[in-house]
């Protein structure tokens, strides 16, 4: 794996998922943002990286010093591609109090009600980090609604 500063973004995605669908097509060939394919039972080397999962503390700007890493899968596939990554995972969550602009209509598996979509987790993510990236946005349909709903707590990140 080549050597990444803490600014960049590493996205593994499961290619099972709808490229149609999906929020971050858009993010493709964006400096500081690599995507990497996930093909089940190969471990995928990270690095030492911050891991954007539901299960660890809110992220903070003590966060800021380790590449962030989002992985792009549903909920039912995501303990499969968690198995598969290798490295110093550091698991943070989002900060509590952000909702989902994006329609959520799964017919087979149940969303978590505090999910977000990925460009939206990604969003939150950075500007928790004190980085805000308002041009992750660009592209993504639901984006004013989601800037919108989240006015609040946005804005508390910031201070």
């Amino acid at each position: 794996m080549k050597d990444a500063d803490a600014s960049s973004i590493l996205i593994v995605r499961d290619p099972r998922e709808s490229a149609r669908k999906c929020s971050l097509t858009p993010l493709r060939g964006r400096p500081g943002i690599e995507l990497r394919s996930w093909t089940r039972d190969r471990a995928i080397d990270v690095g030492a990286c911050t891991l954007l999962h539901p299960d660890g503390p809110p992220l903070t700007r003590a966060d800021a010093g380790r590449r962030l890493l989002l992985v792009d899968a549903s909920w039912r596939h995501l303990p499969q591609v968690l198995r598969d990554l290798r490295g110093d995972l550091a698991r943070r969550s989002i900060p509590p109090g952000f909702v989902t602009a994006y329609p959520r209509r799964s017919r087979t598996f149940e969303d978590p009600r505090t999910g977000l979509a990925s460009v939206e987790a990604l969003y939150v993510a950075l500007a928790a980090l004190g980085r805000p990236r308002l041009d992750l946005l660009d592209g993504y349909r639901f984006a004013p609604e989601f800037l919108e709903r989240n006015a609040a707590s946005l804005a508390a990140l910031a201070t």
